[in-house]
């Protein structure tokens, strides 16, 4: 039981980091553009479309996982995403950029230092962890989606019960 109540925090949690990211990033798409094109990855044609659909992925991520639908595939997703977005800060941090990881609005040039990157980092390795340990347990109580749905002992009994009368039917 104890899983799928920290998988319940897991769920809340990760859901309120897309939540709040892609509505700062939403409110604000043209610093959203700044920011996605200060890390210089993207070619300069996928930067606009790049920065204009982040928002809406993070908010429907978050929204998914909020309720409890698709956790898993949202957890999956979650994983690549902040794999991504660590591999874009390394990157920044690697190439001596100096910029604002944009993660939460905001971005583009900014006086930061290896602590600023590290801290960034490590924050986003907290939220990889969260998204990691929901792809393996996805099931937590309040989701609507069956399949994200923890079994109850009851529910077991009574699937025990069925496929026991069914033998017997057959018998």
């Amino acid at each position: 039981m104890w899983i799928a109540r920290l998988s319940l925090v897991a769920r809340i949690g990760l859901a309120a980091v897309w939540l709040v990211s892609g509505w700062l990033k939403a409110a604000d798409p043209a610093q959203t553009v700044v920011a996605v094109r200060a890390y210089q990855l993207a070619p300069e044609s996928w930067v606009e479309p790049l920065a204009n659909s982040l928002p809406f992925v993070e908010i429907a991520l978050g929204l998914l996982l909020l309720i409890g639908l698709a956790v898993r595939l949202s957890a999956v997703v979650s994983v690549l995403i902040f794999a991504g977005f660590i591999a874009a800060i390394v990157s920044a941090w690697s190439r001596g950029l100096s910029i604002d990881c944009g993660c939460f609005g905001g971005g583009g040039a900014a006086d930061v230092d290896g602590w600023d990157y590290g801290r960034e980092i490590a924050r986003d390795l907290g939220f990889l962890a969260l998204a990691a340990w929901l792809t393996v347990f996805p099931r937590s109580p309040f989701a609507l989606g069956l399949a994200s749905r923890p079994q109850s002992s009851l529910s077991t009994a009574w699937q025990a019960e069925t496929n026991s009368t069914t033998v017997e039917s057959r018998d």
